[in-house]
């Protein structure tokens, strides 16, 4: 677990025991030696009917004398320990202890809460940043091609990037929450490209309420803007929802889900960017036969003759 401060005991491959600290940052660990957080003046280890005890002696952070704990064992392949299982017992051994009156607790119950904020903090991303935004863009880009759409893809273009947004607030405020109980590289990457993300989508939202008319001068400048920030946020999003799923180790299942919605949302977005090149191009063909028809020349508006609005 990313930020857990152990002790740890093995016999190498000359039957010797050793015991050490080792703080872990990353889930790719391999417990290397290192200090704690906390000093440890004293370790050692012995092994007895096929179990490890470990003594040390620990001189804790002021202020705190309840902890939460948790005990692993894993194989030894030569000099270097491998992971444990994860399943079974190994997802069960862990509880909390008081070192100022020596109760343990058979606990997990705020290490199942804090992974419980945890889920409903990637769930809520997930679905905000990471698949109702996506789908807000597709509409507003392929859905204006077609002249019955208009203007009811603008309004599901603003219903959709508003509803991300204000789900994704949810979700941000879950990781604030959780920010102080999170700690390692890949917890700071995802924590950092959250708040980019929620300050890009802040200022889209800001930027909405001061959208130019559709024949304004800055008008253009406004949709480059638009365009670009919005494409951002969205490549952002999904970048940091596998981050998410990256830290929290073992959400496969729900890695996979995600990766098969974002699938399916590119695979629709390819099938409708040829769609909408061939309308473009037949209708281009069609208005250029009437101008030559009529005797007419100029420039050909491939969204037909009547007023198209833009996001």
């Amino acid at each position: 677990m990313v930020g857990s401060q152990c002790l740890v005991a093995f016999r190498n491959s000359s039957g010797e025991i050793h015991a050490y600290t080792s703080p872990v940052s990353s889930y790719g660990t391999q417990l290397a030696e290192g200090a704690l957080s906390f000093n440890v003046p004293r370790i050692g280890a012995e092994y007895s009917n096929n179990e490890f005890i470990i003594f040390a002696t620990l001189e804790l952070p002021a202020g705190r004398t309840s902890f939460n704990q948790a005990w692993q064992n894993g194989a030894v392949s030569g000099q270097a320990l491998t992971a444990h299982v994860q399943s079974g017992d190994n997802m069960r051994s862990f509880g909390s202890i008081d070192f100022a009156n020596g109760e343990l607790g058979g606990g997990g119950s705020s290490v199942t809460s804090r992974q419980r904020r945890r889920n409903v903090h990637g769930v809520l991303n997930a679905v905000s940043w990471g698949v109702l935004m996506p789908m807000g863009a597709v509409f507003a880009r392929y859905l204006k091609v077609f002249k019955a759409a208009n203007p009811a893809w603008f309004y599901i273009h603003v219903a959709c990037q508003t509803s991300a947004y204000i789900v994704g607030i949810a979700g941000w405020g879950t990781g604030l929450k959780l920010g102080s109980d999170s700690t390692g590289i890949e917890f700071t990457t995802h924590r950092n490209i959250g708040i980019t993300l929620f300050c890009l989508g802040t200022l889209q939202v800001f930027a909405l309420l001061l959208r130019p008319k559709p024949d304004h001068k800055y008008r253009l400048y406004w949709n480059i803007y638009h365009h670009a920030v919005g494409y951002a946020v969205i490549s952002l999003a999904i970048t940091n929802v596998f981050q998410g799923f990256d830290a929290l180790n073992g959400q496969k299942n729900w890695k996979r889900a995600y990766t098969g919605v974002i699938i399916a949302i590119g695979a629709i977005a390819v099938l409708l960017e040829a769609f909408t090149w061939f309308i473009v191009i037949k209708r281009k063909k069609t208005d250029s036969n009437k101008h030559t028809q009529n005797g007419t020349n100029g420039t050909v508006n491939p969204y037909g003759n009547g007023t198209h609005q833009q996001a």
